[in-house]
This record gives structure tokens, C-alpha cells and sequence, in this order.
């Protein structure tokens, strides 16, 4: 069929042809530019809940078949409304936005980083054990706290970490992560906390 489309195409009126392959290059662009926006969160370019949540299924998939770690990590602006209110909403975004860019620094491409909600952004670490997870969050901290702007603003995070179980449903391995926000919240914020 191949060979067959290009003798027709070769057929054709150089200016001709010339139009089609350009209309099949804007096509193919609008189509990845469609994408991207289905995927992505439109506010800070993370990849949004719902691509999260399929790639997580993916991922629990490989870690039941076979002998991979899963971690997840959930982290939380402190205080977001009290940001809100003090400086407005559009300081509030420039920061969201910040954050999303130190986190994406911080992580590698295999990792899934998406906003979750408001100040919530899940962390999806495939082929990452508890341990592993602990030493990449634990550098985290001291960046966020580091970074400048965020300082400026004192803008902490509190975050939740937990390793997928061979008998974990999806649902137990979320809840289990955000137990653990829980607790980073409950025991004064500004601080990561994992729960086996």
C-alpha cells in the first residue's frame, strides 16, 4: 500500500503534492499540540490527574507482574489559602507555577510529576523503592527551602511517601500516601513523612 501511495503521489503536480505533504505537517502538529493539552495541567504544564491516574494503572500493572518497586509520593502547599489571601491569586499562581518548575527539576523523566488539585501534586517514582524515594524527597526539602522566591515567600510543603505492596489495590496504595501527608500535617508541617 505504501508503494502504491507514493506512485500515485509521484503522479501528482509537484505543487500539488507540495500543498498535501504541507496540510499532513500542519495536521500532525495540531495533533500532538491536542495532546499535550489533554494530558498536561494548563497552569503549571505538570501532566494533569486524569494522565496520572492511567499511568499509574500502568505502572501497578508492571510491579504485580514482576519484581519492580512502585513509591508515590503526594506533597501539599502548607498554608495555601493563607497565601491566597495575603498576597493575591495571581502571586498565588506565580508560585504554583515555581514549584511545579523546581519540581520538575528535581525529578527524572521517568517519574510522573502532575498537579492533583489546588497545591496538591502526586509523584509517581516507577523502579524506585522506599529507600531510593526517601534520599530523592529528602534532597527536595532542602531545594524548596533554598529556592529564593519561595523563601520570599515562605512557602513550605508538607508531603506524604509510600511504596506500593504486593497486595495493594490502587486505592489502598493512594490512601496509604496520603495518610502520611496527614501525618506531616498533623505533626507541624514543613516536613515529609513515610508510612510502610
Amino acid at each position: 500500500m505504501d508503494k502504491e501511495l507514493r506512485k500515485k503521489a509521484s503522479a501528482l503536480d509537484p505543487k500539488f503534492k507540495e500543498k498535501i505533504e504541507e496540510l499532513f505537517g500542519t495536521m500532525k502538529e495540531s495533533i500532538s499540540l491536542l495532546y499535550e493539552a489533554a494530558i498536561r495541567d494548563e497552569k503549571t504544564g505538570l501532566y494533569n490527574s486524569k494522565f496520572f491516574e492511567t499511568i499509574l494503572d500502568m505502572e501497578i500493572e508492571k510491579v504485580k507482574r514482576g519484581q519492580e518497586k512502585l513509591s508515590l509520593f503526594i506533597i501539599d502547599i502548607d498554608f495555601f489559602k493563607k497565601i491566597n489571601d495575603r498576597y493575591g491569586h495571581l502571586k498565588a499562581d506565580e508560585l504554583l507555577i515555581r514549584l511545579a518548575e523546581v519540581l520538575k527539576k528535581q525529578f527524572r523523566k521517568s517519574d510522573i510529576i502532575s498537579r492533583f488539585g489546588g497545591e496538591e501534586f502526586f509523584i509517581l517514582l516507577p523502579e524506585t523503592d522506599l529507600k531510593k524515594a526517601k534520599r530523592i524527597t529528602s534532597r527536595l526539602r532542602t531545594v524548596i527551602k533554598s529556592d529564593k522566591i519561595l523563601k520570599k515567600y515562605d512557602v513550605t510543603v508538607s508531603g506524604g511517601l509510600t511504596e506500593f505492596k504486593k497486595r495493594d489495590t490502587k486505592k489502598r496504595f493512594k490512601q496509604r500516601a496520603d495518610k502520611a501527608l496527614y501525618k506531616a500535617k498533623q505533626s507541624g508541617r514543613d516536613k515529609f513523612v513515610s508510612v510502610e
